[in-house]
């Protein structure tokens, strides 16, 4: 029998994002750790029991940090191009994240900010994302529900790698 494995991820909002595709993919149970920022991985690796197979999902501009911290350690690793949220927009186009947030009650917010000088010729997809990281819980909140939105095709690769790791024995 296999060790357990458990994924470290940088805060809530992939902790949600992991757990609502899990729910909507009807996976096994996962198990997943927010560590409260990816400088914290290098803690939570050498408190972590014997015996149990850690793996690491994490943003793109946090590979070196991940890599030094591993210092060769055979942990696998699940590298999101800019961010978690970059990847759930871009697997389902920015029309089918506004729709969500639409649903959710966000509309005239998102308008509000969509029509700020700053924002108006920016593309779509990086005002949204900024959306996503200004408000007060947003960003924990919308991972879940662009997550639960995927179809199984649709799952970022770091995220369907990741899953996949986590759920193989």
């Amino acid at each position: 029998m296999s060790p357990p494995r458990l994924l470290l991820v940088e805060g809530p909002s992939d902790e949600n994002a992991v757990h609502a595709l899990v729910t909507s993919l009807g996976l096994p149970a996962v198990s997943v750790r927010e560590i409260g920022g990816i400088t914290n991985v290098r803690r939570e690796l050498a408190g972590l029991d014997t015996g149990v197979e850690p793996g690491v999902l994490h943003d793109a501009g946090e590979t070196a940090h991940v890599t030094a911290v591993l210092g060769g350690r055979d942990v696998p690793t699940f590298c999101c191009r800019l961010d978690l949220e970059d990847e759930l927009i871009r697997s389902l186009g920015t029309s089918r994240a506004v729709e969500i947030l639409e649903a959710a009650g966000d509309g005239a917010a998102w308008r509000t900010i969509r029509n700020q000088p700053f924002h108006r010729d920016r593309p779509e997809d990086q005002v949204l994302r900024r959306f996503l990281g200004a408000g007060s819980g947003r960003k924990k909140r919308y991972a879940a529900l662009l997550a639960a939105a995927l179809a199984p095709s649709e799952v970022p690769e770091p995220l369907a790698a990741a899953l996949d790791w986590a759920t193989r024995r």
